[in-house]
């Protein structure tokens, strides 16, 4: 759509802080207004919105996105999206090893060993690792300490942690990065790992090339995310 207002700002609401266009409060999808909960990520919500030139485009504006996608999507259903992020623990990228390529199983090993070894001593749950593509039986029933630590993400985190997890194809790995063990471009590498290693023996063409961009982005996108939900300031700069 085309811009329709001259001057993006951010203003206090009730909850935290929102973002103005021309005086009139951004609202979301659902209706509901915009609300920051630190000055930081409001103040970067607004930068998004006053630098859209000519045409408003929303994929140039993933913070603005993501905020929205916790106060719409995330926040009104907290426990199903928990129930959901939990269920990729039986499924971890991590989990899954060549069985007939020495040197990436050697890469496999080196890179998410220890990343499983630091998830089953932070939070008691040890994973199988299988070979092949088939699926492996996880003893998962001590899913206490799991659950625990995502009903107490704030919605922000909540958001994030849902995001990464698919996109990474890894509870761990997720969980890694919310708990700042790893950083956004640790976790996409270690998610990448096995494309990488492809690429290194056959090439890549110019469109997968830009997929892995795109994708390396989110990760970087979502960080920033999480940083600013962290900032903690009471006035604007």
């Amino acid at each position: 759509m085309k811009r329709f207002y001259k001057h993006a700002a951010v203003a206090p609401v009730e909850g935290g802080f929102g973002v103005t266009l021309d005086g009139k409060p951004v609202r979301t999808p659902a209706g509901a207004i915009l609300t920051a909960a630190t000055l930081a990520l409001a103040e970067a919500l607004a930068a998004e919105w006053a630098e859209q030139t000519g045409q408003v485009r929303p994929l140039a504006m993933p913070i603005n996105r993501l905020a929205l996608t916790q106060q719409d999507r995330v926040a009104p259903r907290r426990e199903a999206v928990i129930t959901e992020a939990l269920a990729y623990v039986e499924s971890d990228l991590l989990c899954y090893r060549t069985g007939d390529d020495a040197t990436l199983a050697a890469r496999q090993i080196a890179a998410w060993n220890p990343l499983l070894g630091w998830f089953s001593a932070a939070y008691g749950v040890t994973l199988a690792i299988t070979e092949g593509l088939m699926p492996v039986a996880q003893d998962i029933g001590p899913l206490a300490p799991l659950r625990l630590r995502l009903e107490g993400f704030t919605d922000a985190d909540l958001t994030a942690f849902a995001l990464l997890t698919p996109m990474a194809g890894s509870f761990v790995l997720a969980l890694a990065l919310l708990d700042a063990r790893l950083s956004a471009e640790e976790t996409y590498h270690l998610s990448q790992l096995d494309e990488s290693y492809q690429i290194e023996k056959w090439g890549e063409d110019e469109e997968a090339a830009e997929r892995r961009a795109a994708l390396a982005l989110e990760f970087q996108d979502i960080a920033r995310f999480l940083a600013l939900n962290r900032i903690h300031t009471d006035e604007p700069k």
